[in-house]
């Protein structure tokens, strides 16, 4: 005779929220020392130049500016370091959830592919402000399109691959609330299009419409994705154990 049992099991690893959230604070941290978001504590114009500004403005900017700009490209490299971790738990879950399709994978290419990338604009940009190469104006300029390239749409193109790699399959077998899938699937559309900007200019303001959003939808992501799993089977009992 089989008796059926549910057994509870729970995903080994980091927690995807507080990864999430580490990142966040961390990248944050990062722009505080070059943006205005360092307001609150003192940091004042000019901020870290656009793509769009005269190569004359983006080379004084990295020859009066690179404490600033370590302080920044530091804590922004730690940043990633969660994200990758993320990035490697979240696949992980989404297997563990019972994910058998092409998702979780694909997620994985666009999450470490976004670690990459951004590893790659901050150690370019590290480049930049070393004495004897921001007194090169050629050169500086060069490096640092190259470290936009890195960090704009080498930045939101894979990551909306991440955030679609995940948002679909969650979304379909309701593993998180259904506004998380569709703000996910939103901002994976706007990350894929935001490969425009390396032809169109105008299209650059995608580039923090998923980066900025993106915050808030990892960290709701990492919370609401369930942590355990019911697996149900059969105990047999032998039939002398009955009689």
């Amino acid at each position: 005779m089989k008796t059926q049992t549910t057994s509870i099991r729970r995903h080994a690893g980091p927690h995807l929220g507080v990864l999430a959230i580490v990142y966040t604070v961390l990248f944050i941290a990062g722009l505080c020392a070059v943006s205005a978001f360092g307001m609150p504590f003192g940091v004042r114009a000019p901020y870290w130049p656009g793509p769009w500004e005269p190569a004359s403005v983006i080379v004084a900017y990295f020859q009066s500016h690179q404490t600033a700009v370590l302080v920044c490209l530091f804590l922004q490299f730690g940043a990633f370091i969660p994200l990758g971790i993320f990035t490697a738990t979240v696949v992980s879950r989404l297997r563990f959830l019972g994910i058998s399709a092409a998702g979780p994978y694909i997620a994985l290419f666009g999450g470490l592919m976004t670690v990459f990338d951004a590893s790659a604009s901050a150690f370019t940009t590290w480049a930049m402000i070393h004495p004897g190469v921001t007194q090169d104006t050629t050169l500086t300029t060069a490096l640092y399109y190259l470290s936009f390239a890195f960090g704009g749409p080498g930045f939101s193109v894979p990551m909306g691959i991440l955030i679609a790699g995940v948002s679909i399959p969650a979304g379909i077998l309701k593993l998180v609330p259904k506004w998380i899938a569709i703000f996910g699937l939103v901002l994976a559309v706007a990350g894929e299009l935001s490969w425009l900007n390396l032809v169109f200019p105008q299209a650059l303001f995608l580039i923090p419409l998923v980066r900025f959003p993106g915050f808030i939808w990892l960290i709701a992501a990492g919370f609401a994705l369930p942590k355990t799993t019911a697996r149900a089977g059969n105990t047999g009992t032998p039939r002398e154990a009955l009689a």
